[in-house]
């Protein structure tokens, strides 16, 4: 898909009493990702029903952006700052956008 742009949803579930916590750290980092050439969107959602799990929604504009976000230093602040408050390992899905179909990215 030529024009797509590379989508991330990266699934948390944080220990409950650290959900608020994570969420600050998760916030900086999404404010400065943001910033970065290669991610068109960055979302935080946090679950209605169960406060503790979050999804982030990365938009990348290439599949090597994620690797570049990798490497920044608001990334690897926020990966060492909430590695402790996870209550079960991230997980991870990747996506191409089907439409709309000529974004132009």
């Amino acid at each position: 898909m030529p024009n797509s742009l590379f989508i991330v949803h990266v699934h948390v579930h944080v220990k409950p009493e650290l959900a608020d916590a994570f969420r600050q750290a998760t916030l900086e980092n999404a404010r400065e990702s943001v910033k970065e050439p290669g991610i068109a969107r960055f979302d935080v959602a946090q679950d209605i029903e169960d406060p503790a799990r979050f999804v982030l929604v990365e938009v990348y504009k290439t599949r090597e952006a994620p690797a570049a976000h990798k490497e920044t230093a608001h990334y690897k602040r926020w990966r060492d700052t909430v590695a402790d408050m996870m209550a079960e390992p991230r997980t991870s899905r990747k996506y191409v956008n089907v439409f709309p179909d000529d974004a132009g990215y």
